[in-house]
Formats: structure tokens, sequence, C-alpha cells
């Protein structure tokens, strides 16, 4: 565990048609647990530097392509119905690939992109658990057909070395559990309470649960 004024980056993985609540779960949350946490830095990353367009058309402009991505202490892959295309994207799986398995993460549907680079073989993972508007099969379902050996469990977030969190909101869940692995579970309830959300995580620990292997630190 690192004290607060130690420095950390977290690395969040984007690509066209990510749903922006996943950003605004990760990005959003690192910005304001900065407030309390100076010198927490994110990095944004796509396949290549630029413009990236979100499902629902809004565009974000991307510092980072994986070629001149910065060291971080975690990369966090975000969901999105543009998660098949990301999952066959050469670029995105082999920088996946080539990063430690206790450096990856993912929230939603971002676990699916994790699966297709083999990043999950073997381990316990969760997904957005429902199918939503034209999918027939829901994302957790999936996760046993895009991973070798994967164990796909209802989960707030699967801690299996490598991070998985669940759908949709729960990427704000998954972000303060990275905070919490850096800094400590107090940093964790500390920024939860500072965006108002120390009741939600509680109850979403509560009903869904958060599963874990070992005792890991970033610190």
């Amino acid at each position: 565990m690192r004290d607060r004024d130690a420095p950390a980056r977290i690395g969040i993985i984007v690509y066209p048609g990510i749903e922006p609540i996943d950003l605004g779960g990760t990005v959003g949350v690192l910005s304001m647990a900065r407030r309390i946490l100076p010198n927490l830095a994110d990095a944004v990353i796509a396949a290549e530097p630029g413009p990236v367009q979100m499902a629902g058309g809004l565009a974000v402009t991307v510092p980072f392509g994986v070629t001149d991505a910065p060291d971080c202490d975690v990369f966090v892959v975000c969901g999105g119905p543009g998660w098949p295309q990301a999952s066959e994207d050469a670029r995105l799986l082999a920088f996946l690939r080539g990063r430690r398995p206790e450096t990856l993460a993912s929230v939603c549907t971002g676990a699916l992109i994790l699966a297709a680079a083999g990043s999950l073989d073997k381990r316990m993972a969760t997904t957005r658990r429902a199918a939503v508007g034209a999918e027939t099969v829901a994302p957790l379902d999936l996760l046993s057909a895009k991973a070798e050996g994967v164990t796909a469990r209802v989960a707030a977030i699967v801690d299996d070395v490598v991070v998985t969190g669940g759908g949709v909101s729960l990427a704000i869940d998954t972000t303060l559990y990275l905070i919490g692995k850096i800094y400590g579970r107090d940093a964790c309830e500390d920024v939860a309470r500072l965006i108002e959300y120390d009741r939600a995580l509680t109850a979403n620990e509560n009903a869904l649960g958060i599963i874990t292997t070992r005792d890991f630190s970033y610190g």
C-alpha cells in the first residue's frame, strides 16, 4: 500500500463504440480522486492517438496509442457495443498480451476483449450480467466461449490476478477497488464518500460481492 502522496498511474483502454459511462466511471472517478490523492494520474489509450467516437456519438480525443502508451500500474479496458470489433483489433490484442496479468483489469464488456487476448484463460471473471437491446446472449454467458477454461461469476468485482468488474455503473466500483489496491481500503472509501457513492459501494458489495483469489496490492 502506498502513501497518499505517492505517484501512481491507471491506464484506460478505449476504442470506437465504448460506452461513455465506462469512461466516466473510470476517468471521472480518478479525476475526483485526485482531490485527496494528488499524484494519481490517468492515461487514456487507444489503438492509435486521435479522436475516438463513443456509443451515442460523443467523441473523445485520445492522447496515447498503444505504441507510445506510458507505463501504468494497471490498464483498464472499457466496455461498450464496440467490443466485438475491438476484440479483433490486432494492435489492442498485442498490447494486452504484452502486459503482465496482474496489471490488467476491465469494466463491463471490456472483459470480453481481455478474453479475446487470452488474458482470462483458466481464471474467474465477471462482466455485464444481462443481454440488452439487440443482444441475444448475455455478455456473462459469452465469457466461456471467448476464453479457455474461464469461470464466469456473477459479482460486482472478480479479482483473480486480472481484475474484472460488472456491468455499466459498476465501472465506478471497479475503479474504486483499484484505487484501494494502490492506496488502501481507507482511500477507496474516502473517494467513495467524496463522489457521494459510499452507500452505493456498500450496497453493491453486499448484493453482488467481491470475489478474490489472493491478497495483492499494486503498492
